[in-house]
């Protein structure tokens, strides 16, 4: 009989340790499932946030250079047709354009990153300094009839020139931010 219950207790503790060994794998190798799960979740989410933020840099973007050409076409039209400097007290277009710029340049300004901001900041800055040239030459004596363009050749083709550098420039800053995959 002792036998007997030494060959229970055997197979009864062999059954218990191998159990125990078949539970100790089978919860490490879910701690491993599930780790690497999480990773795979972490990085999902991770690519999500930069498609997202992505998406919002180039909606920020394509808005701010929306209200730039907006802009540039009442510039252009201020430079192009006589008298178009002649406004009602208190309003003007172009000036409503460069407002519309500036609120365009706060989204870019908080989409970011830095070299961005700077780089619309230097076409806001080339848009006022056009619109300031265009309010002083149009001040100046000389045949009102004849446009702006006109008058003072040089300094219209200096604006396209300086126009056209900010915003290749800034075109530049932009792409690499809205696509981090090259």
């Amino acid at each position: 009989m002792q036998d007997t219950v030494a060959v229970a207790l055997i197979t009864s503790l062999s059954t218990l340790a191998a159990s125990a060994l078949t539970g100790l794998i089978a919860a490490r190798s879910t701690r491993r499932q599930l780790a690497h799960q999480l990773t795979i979740a972490r990085e999902e989410s991770a690519d999500r946030a930069a498609t997202r933020r992505e998406e919002l840099r180039r909606d920020a973007y394509v808005g701010f250079l929306g209200a730039c050409d907006a802009a540039y076409r009442r510039l252009d039209r201020r430079w192009v047709e006589p008298g178009a400097d002649a406004v009602p007290p208190c309003y003007d277009e172009t000036y409503a354009a460069m407002r519309a710029v500036d609120e365009a340049y706060n989204l870019v300004l908080l989409a970011g990153p830095a070299e961005v901001a700077a780089a619309g900041r230097s076409v806001v800055a080339s848009l006022t300094t056009e619109y300031a040239e265009q309010r002083r030459l149009a001040d100046e004596p000389g045949d009102a009839a004849a446009a702006l363009r006109d008058r003072h050749r040089e300094r219209w083709l200096a604006a396209i020139e300086v126009r056209t550098d900010r915003r290749v420039a800034f075109v530049d800053a932009a792409r690499p931010a809205v696509d981090s995959k090259g």
